[in-house]
């Protein structure tokens, strides 16, 4: 899988990136930072990475983030109309912190689930089976993630396998 990510033959999840941030030990956001100043990271609007990308429009962007051994990650996502992505359990005590911004989410969280509306928030163990979905027929959603990741390290998402 490396040497095809390193060809440009194949584009690698979410899933895929984190086991290889894990096992260089160094967290999602040093595996994909391009600029580090001393102190301060700035992304310019447009130059963060996308890291997913829907079948109906949607996308993650992960706009910034801290290193390891306890990594936060702030993420910019849009769900096209009807578009839905869901995560298997992050590592243990994974916490995340969903805004959304723009539309309706359907938020899952393990058996729980909970329709947010513009401006509406929630906080909620990553490390359980969790979704989003957009349930409109005509409007993109928009949400921010905040992901706390303790331990980030060689080992410590083992049980995350697609993101």
């Amino acid at each position: 899988m490396l040497v095809s990510i390193e060809q440009g033959a194949a584009n690698p999840s979410i899933a895929t990136l984190l086991l290889i941030s894990d096992a260089l030990g160094i967290g999602l956001p040093a595996l994909v930072e391009l600029d580090d100043q001393s102190g301060l990271r700035v992304n310019r609007a447009g130059t963060a990475p996308v890291l997913w990308r829907g079948k109906l429009g949607g996308r993650a962007v992960l706009v910034a983030g801290t290193e390891p051994p306890d990594v936060t990650e702030l993420w910019d996502w849009t769900l096209g109309p009807g578009e839905s992505h869901s995560s298997p359990a992050h590592a243990v005590g994974t916490r995340e912190l969903l805004l959304v911004l723009d539309g309706q989410i359907e938020l899952t969280v393990g058996q729980h689930a909970d329709v947010l509306a513009t401006g509406d928030s929630a906080s909620f163990a990553g490390d359980l089976p969790h979704g989003y979905a957009n349930s409109s027929a005509a409007q993109a959603a928009r949400f921010a993630l905040t992901v706390f990741e303790p331990g980030v390290g060689p080992g410590s998402r083992s049980e995350a396998t697609n993101v």
